[in-house]
């Protein structure tokens, strides 16, 4: 049994500041020196290394598609642990899903597999007696789910807060704060820059975080919602352990070092990949592809995962040592694991940019984002998955690479051409996985990292190489939470 205080903050729809107000709590949290731990549902990067910077400890995500239903609660107990106060940030509505099935990956069932009560975040700038009716008809919706209190967001004037607090106690629902307009400030970095003011620490990101943090603690009674977080029950089975998905597996005696795209505030992947990677022996070093001129001493493997964010394209190209050592690695035979932008990084050019011409291959930006779960499945083996296995990943990216698949793909999935390049030790595509779902991969991607460890190339017979393409895909959504599936 686990017991950790924890809470949801969710909405009814996006657009409702639930963002701002889930990091100003934890930031105002952090500044009573209370221990906190900040939790984004969805493979949202961003959100999560904001919620993390106001924790101060790694954000980490909740996403039932890509790690399956079964590993939420034990995930959130391995993040939560030492935390006296845990926000989980949802995504869009509460009753809403990017899959459009809520029941299984929507805010609500995160909430109900946590056992944790939801504070609803309302825009109430031009609502009036109406709320009630709104936040009875989220009260009631499911018998699973605990709404245990309100907070008003955008607040005309105090004749229209103690309308609506009048009309919310009607209905015996508590409100737990209220802010009035331009009460909560819109001081956090633009979303094209994802995760990097954090993974930089820039003082732009922290000063927003600040600010958000004295603006809630001002307007939010944080007592009453710590006493809401108290109410949820203790947590049954034990929390994930990274050492213990690895049980059984062979440590090896020199622990390789498996450089990590990042910076020293958070990576470019799940917070999971590296704990899985020294649970399975390596010795992780982050590396800055922005700023780092050189891959860390001694590397032997690279992941690049898929949270950077395409706009920094240019800086990527302009680090031409950093490209030139990365294809070094390459042609030595070490494994490079690339999701999302770092498969253009590895191409020839990108929008006319050299990039590290690892992978034969241009990459230039389209019009339209893709965005989805994809449920793929491996069409040939590699360190990262043997052929015929199948896993949930998430994909969003503007990049079209030409051509869209190598001799051997990446990845393959019903409804759209195969994507991707496996090539040596190189496994590049734009689909970003969460190793928890697979820990396999890191016991793999160690294994093929150590010098005595047979190269696992990909077979002679070649696959057609597919011509440039947008996704096209129908369906941008996976149908299951897949783990690995042999078959």
């Amino acid at each position: 049994m686990t017991s950790q205080p924890r809470l949801v903050v969710s909405a009814p729809s996006s657009g409702h500041g639930k963002t701002a107000i889930a990091v100003g709590l934890l930031a105002a949290c952090a500044a009573r020196g209370v221990p906190a731990a900040g939790f984004k549902v969805g493979p949202d990067h961003t959100d999560a290394a904001y919620l993390g910077l106001a924790a101060g400890r790694a954000g980490r995500n909740l996403d039932p598609r890509l790690v399956g239903s079964q590993r939420i609660a034990p995930l959130f107990a391995h993040g939560a642990s030492g935390a006296r106060f845990s926000v989980i940030e949802g995504a869009m509505g509460l009753f809403d899903s990017l899959t459009g099935q809520p029941e299984i990956d929507g805010t609500a069932a995160v909430a109900a597999a946590l056992r944790a009560p939801v504070l609803l975040v309302v825009d109430v700038a031009a609502m009036g007696h109406s709320l009630a009716a709104l936040v009875h008809g989220f009260r009631m919706f499911d018998e699973m789910v605990h709404l245990g209190g309100v907070v008003l967001n955008r607040v005309a004037s105090p004749r229209h807060e103690e309308m609506l607090r009048t009309a919310l106690d009607d209905i015996g629902m508590p409100v737990l704060g209220a802010l009035h307009r331009g009460d909560l400030p819109a001081v956090l970095p633009a979303r094209s820059q994802g995760p990097v003011p954090v993974a930089h620490r820039s003082v732009e990101a922290a000063r927003a975080v600040r600010r958000l943090g004295e603006a809630v603690g001002q307007a939010l009674d944080l007592d009453r919602i710590m006493a809401l977080a108290d109410t949820a029950p203790d947590l049954p089975g034990p929390a994930w352990s990274p050492s213990e998905t690895m049980e059984g597996a062979e440590v090896p005696e020199q622990r390789p070092v498996v450089a990590l795209a990042g910076g020293p505030g958070a990576p470019y992947t799940y917070v999971e990949t590296a704990e899985l990677l020294t649970a399975a022996g390596a010795d992780v070093v982050v590396v800055d592809p922005l700023r780092d001129e050189i891959l860390p001493a001694g590397t032997r493997a690279l992941m690049i995962g898929a949270g950077l964010p395409e706009g920094y394209a240019e800086e990527l190209s302009a680090n031409r040592r950093l490209c030139a050592a990365v294809a070094q690695l390459a042609r030595d035979g070490g494994p490079i694991v690339a999701e999302g932008v770092g498969l253009p990084w590895l191409t020839h050019d990108f929008d006319g940019r050299p990039m590290c011409e690892v992978i034969d291959a241009s990459a230039t930006t389209g019009s339209q984002t893709v965005a989805g779960y994809r449920e793929a499945t491996a069409p040939a083996t590699s360190y990262l998955a043997p052929a015929g296995a199948r896993i949930t990943g998430y994909k969003q990216h503007r990049a079209i690479v030409s051509p869209r698949a190598g001799h051997v793909p990446a990845w393959t999935w019903s409804g759209g051409t195969p994507e991707g390049f496996v090539w040596r030790q190189v496994h590049a595509s734009q689909l970003g996985l969460h190793w928890a779902g697979a820990p396999e991969i890191a016991r793999r991607l160690v294994a093929a990292s150590l010098p005595q460890s047979p190269a696992i190339i990909s077979p002679a017979a070649p696959l057609p190489v597919k011509p440039a393409e947008a996704d096209s895909e129908e369906a941008t959504l996976s149908l299951t939470a897949a783990d690995f599936q042999n078959h």
